[in-house]
């Protein structure tokens, strides 16, 4: 697999979020042995850029890839997440908490469960809007101090709170939804309801891939396959009860229907490649930059290594135009 440089390291150019491991899509094929040796077979191909978080599963997911890296620790660019709280598993109810002292301990809590002295990178989930970003990233650089951590990140925020966290301490990472029916990451929201409560209250979040860019930190988009939409393998809104994709506005009924022709022009281009949609739809959001490492997630093999894959498709201007030129999707992200 291609590389891309993250803050003087190379990584695979397609990383891998490990979230649906644990929580949130069809919970019925939650198997840990399988997705330990997923992550393994994501190492053997290049796949070095690994996501997780406290939240999937409240602490479940970073057990289970500390779990994976057993042995293997140092072949992989490991990120997790601090300021959200789940309050309640069985109803996904997740709190922002940002305060220092939070910071702090939960950092420790995850170098327990992922088993390792330090964390490659550290990012804030979402900014807690009641406490002040520079305390929050304060304490946070303070890990970085101590050799707890090696990098500090962002997600989901705004081009001024980049650089409001970026001026106290580098942001090395800044990581938010983007991909094909979700561009507001690229200063093109766009949509009839561009995801509600994405910026943390903080406006327009403009182009924050540019952003990153001008400033030498990595964009990493997560969702790049519209949470599964771009595939094409999406066509109705049936999902399991414990499914969150169920109660997205952009997967009711109507609304998916109408953004079926989003998929259409992603399958002509990958009919044009001999590649899947999922490959078409990963390498859109490598064009972006060569600062930009996605993080598509799954449970199966088969996938994991049509995702890998991506990173060797080239898509011409051409595709790039067609691709540029989708219209925007119906509803909103959440």
């Amino acid at each position: 697999m291609r590389n891309r440089d993250f803050a003087g390291t190379p990584v695979g150019a397609v990383g891998l979020g490990c979230m649906g491991m644990s929580w949130a899509y069809t919970e019925s094929e939650r198997d840990d042995d399988a997705s330990v040796a997923l992550i393994r077979e994501a190492l053997d191909l290049g796949v070095t850029f690994l996501d997780t978080a406290q939240p999937y599963g409240d602490g479940h997911n970073e057990t289970l890839v500390g779990r994976a890296l057993a042995g293997r620790r140092d072949e992989a660019v490991l990120a997790t997440k601090t300021g959200l709280v789940v309050e309640s598993l069985a109803t996904r109810k997740i709190v922002r908490n940002g305060r220092p002292e939070h910071v702090k301990a939960s950092a420790e809590d995850s170098l327990r469960r992922l088993d390792t002295d330090v964390i490659d990178l550290y990012y804030l989930h979402r900014v807690d809007p009641d406490v002040p970003l520079a305390d929050t990233w304060g304490a946070m650089a303070e890990l970085v101090a101590e050799g707890k951590v090696r990098r500090l990140g962002l997600s989901e925020v705004s081009v001024a709170q980049a650089a409001e966290a970026h001026a106290i301490h580098p942001v090395a990472a800044i990581q938010s939804e983007l991909s094909l029916w979700t561009r507001d990451a690229l200063g093109q929201p766009g949509t009839e309801a561009a995801g509600a409560g994405a910026v943390s209250g903080a406006g327009e979040a403009g182009d924050v891939v540019g952003w990153c860019a001008a400033n030498g930190a990595a964009f990493v988009p997560f969702s790049p396959l519209g949470r599964g939409f771009l595939t094409g393998t999406v066509t109705a809104a049936d999902f399991e009860d414990t499914d969150f994709r169920g109660a997205n506005p952009r997967f009711q009924e109507e609304a998916l229907k109408a953004n079926l022709r989003i998929v259409d022009v992603v399958k002509a281009v990958a009919e044009r490649h001999g590649a899947t949609p999922a490959q078409v739809a990963i390498a859109w959001t490598l064009a972006q930059g060569d600062h930009v490492i996605p993080i598509p997630g799954t449970k199966k093999q088969r996938y994991l290594r049509d995702n890998a894959a991506a990173a060797d498709l080239d898509l011409t201007e051409t595709d790039l135009a067609e691709l540029d030129a989708v219209p925007a999707a119906v509803g909103g992200r959440y």
